[in-house]
């Protein structure tokens, strides 16, 4: 089989797995995180891993079992946080400074296995081993899964939450298996790019996607190819000119952003002088030249 000459060492092939897995599956949730206006739970589930990561260090268990297990509470407290966007925001901030204290001082408590709950943050693709990326595989499938199961109440609920609970779509419970399936898959990206960069997969390829086209569709096929093209690029880049592979992903990503932005922003003097036209036309006054 001819492939390129990275790809014959087996850490790279597990990057390149593990990597492509985050990028469809994180991204596809990521485009719904987009939508519905939860970028900040989105980031605060991701650094809640650390603390989970550290309380599992501290007590001899697995990091990656302690990760799943607060992402997944901070997920259902995050819930009955409230409803309205600043509630919500307010209880996410209260929760995220909460477990971040509480990492702090699990490593404190015992610094002796602390690189393990400290990589957390940073995320280590290239060393993601045969197991871990089972469990990447595994749950991401299952995520994906779950969204085709609820892409058409999710879209609905996400787009005009009045209009679906009066159809009697159940928009609260919709909301609660969301963030749970939001927080598996910050449990599987985060030892991958790290809690640190997240962003770059939840939110950075659906920002860009949401900026060039409004169809939920579109934007969410867009999101996905636009995901493993910054993934795909990312890893190649890291592994030519030796930069961390997070680095990389999360520079691509914003690259991309800043590339959506700059080509769907109205340009500065078409506003400006079709706000000068609209002052004139209420004043009475002729628009000077």
């Amino acid at each position: 089989m001819s492939w390129p000459v990275f790809l014959d060492m087996a850490f790279m092939r597990h990057a390149f797995a593990a990597g492509t897995c985050v990028a469809i599956a994180g991204s596809a949730i990521g485009y719904f995180v987009v939508l519905r206006r939860q970028a900040f739970a989105a980031h605060a589930l991701a650094n809640v891993g650390f603390a989970g990561a550290a309380g599992a260090s501290l007590i001899g268990a697995d990091p990656m079992l302690g990760l799943f297990v607060f992402v997944f509470g901070a997920a259902a407290v995050m819930h009955l946080g409230g409803t309205e966007l600043g509630e919500r925001d307010v209880s996410v901030g209260m929760i995220l400074m909460f477990s971040l204290g509480l990492g702090i001082l699990f490593v404190n408590l015992y610094s002796a296995n602390a690189n393990a709950a400290i990589g957390i943050l940073f995320g280590s693709l290239y060393g993601v081993n045969a197991t871990q990326l089972a469990i990447t595989a595994g749950v991401s499938l299952a995520v994906v899964g779950a969204l085709a199961v609820l892409f058409r109440p999710l879209r609905f609920a996400s787009l005009n939450p009045d209009s679906a609970r009066a159809r009697g779509i159940p928009v609260a419970l919709i909301g609660l298996l969301f963030l749970l399936l939001l927080a598996a898959m910050a449990a599987v990206t985060v030892p991958v790019i790290g809690a640190l960069l997240s962003f770059a997969i939840f939110v950075g390829p659906a920002a860009a996607a949401q900026a060039w086209t409004k169809r939920v569709a579109s934007g969410l096929a867009l999101t996905v190819v636009l995901s493993l093209a910054e993934t795909w690029s990312g890893i190649v880049a890291s592994y030519y000119i030796n930069l961390p592979a997070s680095s990389a992903i999360a520079g691509s990503s914003f690259a991309v952003y800043a590339l959506a932005w700059l080509t769907t922003r109205p340009p500065r003097l078409s506003r400006v002088a079709g706000s000068r036209t609209i002052g004139a036309a209420r004043s009475g006054v002729p628009e000077r030249p």
